[in-house]
């Protein structure tokens, strides 16, 4: 569903100083994965969903998504993917019910499926009564939801999130989990970023761990952690990384 070969990313900062925030990063995820994606702060995870989401240009290495080249054919690799920020921005000036309409003429979302849909997604999140509301009015935890509908209603392939759980309340973190299951069942794939160890284990079948814009470790979750927590895990092999934003 997303094979990353060699992925490359690098800054220039401060007198010309160049930081490589991602450095040779290859992983794959498979139909039916949910794919933890886990590092410190800095480690270089957006990055690489912003790559992959095509928000972001990188320097070297190839994207495949579903099997198409993000090089070859960037449009329809979109069309197959949804990603959500963990601080979405949203058009505040829109009312929501608007808003998932301007989202669902991007992606063609069939219209005698969008009234279905928008029902489905935004009464599991319990937003539906408030999508008359402009967006502005909206809470951090709100707009969360409601980015997160707008990204499922097209049905993506490949989900792309980035620390999807903060600021969910606890309905909506399971709500959430509901619509990854479906995704899953559906032969697509989830793959998010989390600083939420715990939440990782029990819900991943695979997982990565970066460090320094580089992967200490990749695979199933069982192989990775074996019979310690992830969390002991992840400590192990990322301890001395360095924090920053």
């Amino acid at each position: 569903m997303l094979k990353i070969t060699n992925l490359s990313k690098s800054y220039k900062g401060n007198k010309g100083h160049v930081h490589k925030a991602v450095d040779g990063l290859s992983l794959s995820v498979r139909p039916g994965d949910i794919y933890g994606f886990i590092g410190h702060n800095g480690a270089g995870k957006t990055t690489t969903l912003r790559c992959v989401a095509g928000s972001l240009a990188f320097d070297e290495g190839e994207i495949i998504v579903d099997g198409i080249s993000f090089a070859e054919d960037p449009i329809e690799c979109k069309r197959r993917m949804a990603y959500v920020q963990d601080n979405p921005e949203l058009y505040d000036s829109l009312t929501a019910h608007k808003y998932l309409k301007f989202i669902a003429d991007v992606y063609r979302v069939p219209s005698d499926a969008l009234k279905t849909r928008v029902e489905y997604f935004a009464g599991g999140f319990e937003i539906l009564d408030k999508l008359g509301d402009p967006i502005g009015s909206y809470s951090h935890g709100m707009k969360q939801k409601l980015a997160l509908v707008a990204a499922l209603l097209h049905e993506p392939k490949l989900l792309m999130l980035d620390e999807p759980f903060v600021g969910l309340d606890p309905k909506a973190y399971v709500t959430l989990r509901g619509f990854i299951g479906e995704i899953r069942e559906r032969g697509g794939a989830i793959f998010f970023s989390t600083h939420v160890l715990d939440v990782a284990e029990k819900i991943c079948n695979r997982v990565a761990i970066i460090k320094n814009g580089k992967p200490v470790t990749e695979g199933d979750m069982q192989s990775v952690k074996g019979d310690a927590s992830l969390e002991h895990v992840f400590f192990e092999l990322t301890e001395g990384a360095q924090n920053g934003s």
